[in-house]
């Protein structure tokens, strides 16, 4: 069941009464990044501190993971925040060259060109359960690539979840195999 609670954003889990709450302080700002597209800014949600516990309790609820990855940037700071609230650790998967020693890396495809991800050395073991975790589904790249990067390292993705997905884009038609929610439609 979902739930439009701000113009044109769903609460995927309706009976979410915290969740549904903190979708109230989304940002809608016209034009940015450029001429008519409407940016959804989750910033406010994340500077709220019974915003953030809805999210990071949505993210992970349900799931079992031995550890949160998060993707840059904004899922580093939402990673962290789940690892916490689930008592398991975080993995930041970086763009590169930001990590003095690399344990594998994977280069993917944007629509606007290529990018890569790297996984810290160290940090995954084989067969650990994770749960891949960013801000935004969009075309589905990034976080298509962050769970091909886990299982590349040989550990499990849990599953893979985004604060808000802009189903328009449908970035969840490239992410095959996996385990994708969203806890916001837009």
């Amino acid at each position: 069941m979902t739930e439009e609670i701000t113009a044109g954003v769903e609460v995927v889990d309706g009976d979410d009464v915290a969740l549904k709450s903190a979708v109230r302080l989304i940002r809608e700002v016209p034009d940015f990044p450029e001429p008519g597209v409407l940016f959804r800014d989750i910033s406010p949600m994340l500077a709220d501190p019974a915003a953030l516990r809805a999210i990071t309790d949505a993210l992970g609820r349900g799931l079992e993971f031995d550890v949160v990855a998060g993707v840059e940037a904004r899922g580093f700071l939402l990673g962290a925040a789940v690892a916490q609230a689930f008592g398991t650790g975080v993995i930041g998967l970086r763009k590169p060259g930001k990590l003095p020693e690399v344990a594998d890396r994977i280069s993917y495809e944007l629509e606007y060109g290529q990018a890569t991800l790297e996984l810290p050395a160290d940090t995954l073991g084989a067969g650990q359960r994770v749960l891949v975790v960013d801000d935004v589904l969009a075309t589905g790249g990034t976080l298509g690539a962050a769970c091909r990067l886990i299982r590349q390292a040989g550990a499990e993705v849990t599953a893979a979840t985004v604060v808000m997905e802009l189903t328009a884009l449908e970035g969840r038609d490239k992410i095959v195999d996996e385990h994708v929610r969203a806890l916001l439609r837009s």
